[in-house]
């Protein structure tokens, strides 16, 4: 199968501006920071433009509003991690390799990634008094599952693995089962999450059909 081209393409504008690249990683950068640092009601606009070095003004010009930002943020952030275990998954030649793939990711998660995790924790619990948010962040979980299943329905027609159960199923319990792991280590850094390693082998074998 093809590679897809899954990168995020340059912000723009409702009524089609474009924001150059180097301007747009600038705010998306400062507006992730800031999220980490005070959270989504504290990275009001006049801090994600000091952050960035740019104006307020720029930040409305090209987003609208700060809920739009954050959508841009999560986005691009989601299509990166895509892209990058999506082609751990295209190159996967046996089960195996497919299953260390999926535990990578959540491996890379856990120690470089915390940023990403408390942005979408972030979202979801302003997405219950925002319905964009919430849409927004429900297109990307769906965006996601729907990635990965293209290229395991072909590992599938490849023989390389036999799903138990609909794929994306499979997906989504995978990845509930990484964010739930996740959190549980963010909260409680004395949780040795290597003991559940095994255990989590094993039940992602057998749903991706090993014996």
């Amino acid at each position: 199968m093809e590679s897809q081209t899954l990168i995020a393409q340059p912000a723009a504008e409702p009524g089609g501006r474009s924001l150059s690249g180097e301007k747009a990683q600038r705010i998306i950068e400062a507006m992730r920071e800031s999220v980490a640092e005070v959270g989504v009601t504290g990275s009001t606009f006049d801090r994600v433009s000091r952050k960035a070095g740019v104006s307020r003004g720029l930040l409305h010009y090209y987003f609208g509003t700060k809920e739009r930002l954050l959508v841009e943020v999560i986005r691009r952030d989601t299509e990166v991690r895509i892209e990058t275990l999506g082609a751990a998954l295209e190159q996967a030649a046996t089960l195996d390799q497919v299953i260390a793939a999926f535990m990578a990711t959540f491996a890379r998660t856990v120690t470089r990634e915390k940023g990403y995790v408390y942005m979408v924790s972030e979202l979801f619990v302003a997405g219950r008094s925002s319905p964009e948010l919430e849409t927004e962040l429900g297109k990307l979980y769906s965006r996601a599952r729907k990635a990965f299943a293209e290229i395991l329905r072909e590992k599938e027609r490849q023989g390389v693995i036999s799903p138990r159960f609909e794929i994306e199923a499979v997906l989504s319990y995978l990845f509930a089962t990484g964010d739930g792991a996740t959190i549980q280590q963010f909260t409680d850094p004395t949780l040795d999450l290597n003991k559940g390693a095994q255990a989590s082998y094993e039940v992602t074998r057998f749903l991706l059909g090993g014996e």
